[in-house]
């Protein structure tokens, strides 16, 4: 079992065919982008989506940091590719700072 979980948010936007193409793209990342994920120490990256609104469930294991992440994403050109075809999809969520794309969720209930 993954050390860490993580919960975030990100809408699509809302245009029913960008909507199924996205959801296509989904259906057979690139590999180079599976690599990505899996190296950074993520284990399980799931993603959910209602209407345009999309919640990503991210399980890790403890060596995994976004800030590490996004450094190695940066210098990857083609997470970099797969980042701006995705953008022409996705959109910010409306309290989202300028370039800011999923957002980390706060958890607020655990039932026990």
């Amino acid at each position: 079992m993954a050390a860490q979980k993580y919960c975030l948010a990100l809408d699509l936007v809302d245009d029913a065919q960008l909507m199924a193409e996205y959801k296509s793209y989904h259906q057979n990342i690139w590999p180079e982008i599976a690599k990505s994920i899996k190296d950074s120490g993520i284990e399980v990256l799931d993603i959910y989506c209602v209407g345009n609104r999309m919640f990503m469930i991210i399980e890790a294991n403890e060596g995994f940091s976004f800030d590490e992440k996004s450094k190695n994403d940066a210098n990857n050109p083609k997470v970099q590719e797969w980042e701006a075809l995705m953008w022409k999809f996705q959109q910010a969520l409306p309290w989202a700072k300028p370039g800011e794309k999923w957002m980390l969720m706060e958890k607020i209930f655990e039932l026990k």
